[in-house]
């Protein structure tokens, strides 16, 4: 494979569109390059979490999901078009399974709070759904595999899961515990 970027100002895209994969031009507002954004966002803010302290086998699982995330990306880049893989969703679907397995069962609602890394997971769920409802609004209008949905629906799942699991890793050999919300409902009833 040859280069791919052999400049970075082309100042083709100062009339406000962007090119395609597939050499088309659109809008830079369009529903594909918001999805596409949204994506590249989400990879970002995944990079910034893997700053982090974390345990090594959460660690592999976040470089591997910025991968299928640039497979993504890629994806979206060139309309119909598939480098993200059905597997890939059968992947998170495993991790969920297993990192939630070790979890206490959550009794009340939890703040997306904590460690700083499992805060910046909490990030990457927002950030994941809304890369998801990007994502849904292309479908709506355009032809899109259910692979894509299906990836962001599982990822935003999981990060909920690894921000838990980020919230009892600690280096000290103490255990932390997720942030719980006080709801005064919850509170008034518990008293009665």
């Amino acid at each position: 494979m040859g280069l791919r970027l052999s400049q970075i100002a082309t100042r083709t895209g100062d009339s406000g569109t962007t090119g395609l994969g597939d050499n088309t031009r659109v809008s830079k507002n369009s529903l594909r390059v918001h999805a596409m954004g949204d994506v590249d966002e989400l990879n970002s803010h995944i990079g910034l979490l893997l700053c982090e302290d974390m345990p090594g086998s959460v660690r592999s699982l976040l470089v591997e999901i910025q991968h299928q995330l640039f497979n993504l990306g890629g994806e979206l880049s060139i309309p119909g078009f598939e480098l993200l893989k059905p597997e890939a969703v059968l992947t998170l679907d495993q991790a969920l399974a297993d990192y939630n397995a070790d979890l206490p069962r959550l009794q009340e609602f939890i703040l997306p709070a904590g460690t700083r890394a499992a805060s910046q997971a909490h990030v990457c769920r927002t950030v994941a759904r809304r890369a998801e409802r990007s994502v849904v609004a292309l479908g709506n209008e355009e032809a899109l595999k259910d692979t894509p949905r299906h990836y962001l629906n599982r990822l935003s799942d999981l990060m909920f899961v690894l921000s838990r699991v980020l919230n009892r890793f600690r280096t000290d050999g103490t255990v932390g515990d997720d942030v719980y919300w006080k709801s005064e409902k919850m509170a008034k009833a518990a008293a009665e």
